[in-house]
């Protein structure tokens, strides 16, 4: 389908909502007015009504591809991620084995160039003894380096001052740091070991992975970053003492130290692991009620840049482990858009500032060429959703490899229909289009 034509949609972008028409060709945006009605075009869709969005950008997520794939692969998470309008997304380096070497990362990318409905990228990951491969990174292609300033699996852990002093002067790119302190985390985890044996219930998960780890860890990354005039990134920010680290007063094109903030932090708080036990049990964890009101303060004051998911499967079987023995992580890449919109519902933030967060910013933050706008001459990641319709999330409707997802029995009152990735109607109604894969995505850097 090399032309789409796209009428009477609500266009959310750059700070507006304006009803207009949008032409799709060959891949990119060639045209958007109020009167394009008469153009021809191989697939014409009605958006009178609905509210079209650039696709989400998601700068955090795990699809365990290679070595994990009894958790998910490529292929199913970019699919289930192009459903709930994920157009695009970057992927970290601790698969098996883990993405060390460029030649590890390249091949990574080769199952994506045959499997990912979606776009993508992927991050070379940083261990205390490959600072030679990640020197060898081209920085015109690769999204940034990940460095693990907290538990990690495999060979990622990096504790080494002298490592992340080569790191942090020598990077050539952007530096997307996990922050928990390890030395912390390890201390809480060896008291409630004693306290409470081999499975203490999952609620004491925020209590070993605690404000005082995240924030002195947070704290390190920035005074790396300041010291050596890295471009830094920290991760999946969980406290609200952490947002005050950040700034503001600068424009995002202007800041060399940014943040992100996951949809689960802003959905959940630690009375959800009463219900939900170790299915919330992630890194950094859900933290108590009150930080996730700072978290969106800080969101929508501009401390923090970006919303994504760190969509992290795992098996049904593995969560149902006793609390040490499950692992962290849950899946979060088919709903994260409509999560926002739940607080859009709430009065709680506007679709511009969804927009914003979710598409421009995360474009802006890591330099994407031509994405994240609704521009001509850009390429055409489109989102098309319905605030008049309910969804309820079902295990018949969850599209994750694992089969679940902490949000089943929620009604998200908002309805992705369409999801365009790279001009290719990918998604329509409940039914795909596999015929083409999604685009690598360059950097101008």
């Amino acid at each position: 389908m090399s032309s789409i034509l796209i009428l009477n949609a609500q266009v959310v972008n750059e700070g507006k909502i304006q009803v207009a028409d949008i032409l799709v060709k060959d891949g990119f945006i060639d045209q958007i007015g109020t009167n394009l009605s008469g153009i021809s075009a191989d697939k014409t869709i009605d958006a009178t009504g609905k509210y079209l969005l650039p696709g989400v950008i998601d700068d955090q997520v795990h699809f365990r591809e290679p070595g994990l794939t009894h958790k998910a692969c490529i292929h199913s998470e970019a699919r289930a991620g192009v459903a709930g309008g994920v157009t695009t997304f970057m992927e970290m380096p601790n698969t098996v084995p883990n993405a060390l070497t460029q030649e590890l990362l390249q091949d990574k990318y080769d199952i994506a160039a045959r499997t990912s409905l979606a776009n993508y990228s992927f991050y070379m990951g940083a261990s205390n003894d490959n600072i030679e491969e990640v020197l060898k990174t081209n920085i015109q292609n690769i999204c940034g380096i990940k460095v693990f300033m907290g538990s990690s699996t495999g060979n990622m852990l990096v504790d080494n001052e002298k490592t992340l002093t080569n790191i942090f002067s020598n990077s050539p790119t952007l530096i997307a740091t996990h922050c928990e302190d390890e030395a912390t985390v390890r201390a809480n985890s060896a008291l409630y070991k004693e306290k409470y044996g081999d499975n203490p219930h999952p609620r004491v998960h925020p209590e070993i992975r605690n404000v005082e780890a995240c924030i002195k860890s947070s704290s390190m990354a920035i005074e790396l970053a300041q010291q050596h005039g890295a471009r830094l990134h920290i991760l999946h920010i969980t406290t609200g003492e952490e947002t005050h680290l950040f700034r503001n007063d600068i424009p995002l094109k202007d800041k060399k130290i940014t943040s992100e903030v996951c949809v689960h932090h802003l959905w959940f708080d630690a009375r959800d692991y009463e219900t939900l036990g170790n299915q919330i049990k992630c890194n950094p964890a859900v933290k108590a009620d009150g930080h996730k009101q700072q978290l969106l303060a800080a969101l929508l004051d501009d401390r923090i840049d970006v919303i994504a998911t760190d969509h992290a499967p795992h098996t049904w079987e593995e969560k149902q482990n006793p609390y040490w023995s499950s692992p962290s992580g849950l899946p979060l890449v088919q709903h994260p858009l409509q999560l926002m919109l739940e607080f859009y519902k709430e009065g709680k933030i506007s679709l511009e500032k969804i927009a914003e967060k979710m598409s421009h910013a995360v474009a802006d933050c890591f330099q994407i060429s031509k994405r994240g706008y609704i521009r001509e001459g850009y390429w055409a990641d489109l989102v098309l959703v319905d605030l008049n319709e309910e969804v309820t999330v079902s295990k018949e409707n969850v599209l994750y490899q694992c089969g679940w997802s902490p949000l089943e029995g929620t009604t998200l009152r908002s309805k992705v229909t369409h999801t365009i990735v790279s001009g290719h109607l990918a998604y329509e109604n409940g039914t795909f289009d596999e015929s083409k894969t999604g685009q690598r995505l360059l950097f101008e850097r």
